[in-house]
């Protein structure tokens, strides 16, 4: 996450947490998870977007005779991911990986 988004998260969080002061903590509840079912939606809709780009990526790869998967490049993504994120954010990226080779 860059840190513009990660300040604009944080400031959202922190907007959300002084309204919370006033509401009914069940309400608080409901909302939030609302909102994380929103954000899940958006991720999966992202990552369906990736795995379609990285379909286009590797029938051009193997059109012009490469492989299907560049190893040097899914280390770039795992570093990206990793440094972002630390060590869950390579655990995320290989799934991630997993799910845009399509079969190997």
């Amino acid at each position: 996450m860059t840190a513009t988004a990660t300040a604009t998260a944080t400031a959202t969080v922190s907007s959300a947490a002084a309204s919370a002061a006033d509401a009914d903590p069940a309400q608080l509840i409901a909302a939030s998870r609302d909102r994380i079912d929103a954000i899940d939606d958006r991720i999966i809709g992202l990552i369906q977007e990736r795995m379609a780009v990285s379909t286009v990526i590797q029938d051009a790869r193997i059109a012009s005779g490469g492989r299907r998967v560049h190893l040097s490049r899914e280390m770039e993504v795992l570093s990206h991911w990793s440094g972002a994120l630390g060590k869950p954010g390579t655990a995320l990226a290989m799934t991630l990986l997993e799910l845009c080779r399509g079969r190997v």
